[in-house]
């Protein structure tokens, strides 16, 4: 299957950057567009995290909860946003103006790729290691890593976003990436017009 734009990871910035991707479904630039998310979430640090201090969560959220919730909002209100559940992304490779995405089940194309994974080694995608650099914004001693990046952008179709990215591991921070993400793509599809996509009352 070949994807317009397929994010890798269903943590906080993975599934808010799917949010705004899926929202746009009705603008003319991006209504045919083909989006994909590979839910891989093991290994998210959503699993053991509590949230009191997050605008708009209740207090006491669980992070659990929000990796259950997320998939349920995702398919409920964007099911244009095709989910690729149980499924693990072992290598990317570029080939023209595709990228060929490779998990332990299936083979799939896209013209952008989202890598939105946390920042813990190892990381065992192959084909980037020569991106993989230091964490910028984590103790030394925590051995975290991020991908080399400006402004999101690896290079060309190539993005990352959340602590991979090189952000702090914030809930706020990295849903903020991940939505910033999705509004470079957007615009990208809109022939370089700024977009920003709002639900209004």
């Amino acid at each position: 299957m070949i994807f317009d734009a397929l994010i890798i990871g269903g943590g906080v910035s993975g599934m808010q950057c799917a949010l705004v991707l899926g929202s746009a479904n009705n603008k003319p630039f991006a209504q045919h567009k083909r989006i994909g998310i590979v839910m891989h979430q093991r290994a998210s640090h959503l699993e053991t995290a509590l949230f009191n201090n997050v605008l708009g969560l209740q207090p006491n959220t669980l992070g659990k909860d929000i990796l259950i919730q997320g998939k349920e909002q995702l398919k409920n209100l964007y099911p244009n946003v095709n989910q690729i559940e149980n499924e693990k992304v072992i290598s990317i490779e570029q080939v023209d103006e595709t990228y060929h995405i490779k998990t332990n089940k299936n083979q799939y194309q896209s013209f952008i790729v989202v890598i939105a994974l946390n920042y813990a080694k190892p990381f065992t995608i192959d084909g980037l290691d020569e991106f993989i650099i230091p964490h910028e914004k984590s103790a030394t001693e925590k051995e975290r890593i991020q991908l080399k990046n400006e402004n999101h952008l690896i290079k060309k179709g190539l993005y990352c976003c959340g602590t991979i990215a090189g952000f702090r591991s914030q809930f706020a921070i990295a849903a903020g990436s991940g939505a910033q993400v999705a509004t470079d793509i957007l615009t990208s599809w809109n022939g370089g017009n700024h977009v920003k996509i709002h639900d209004k009352i």
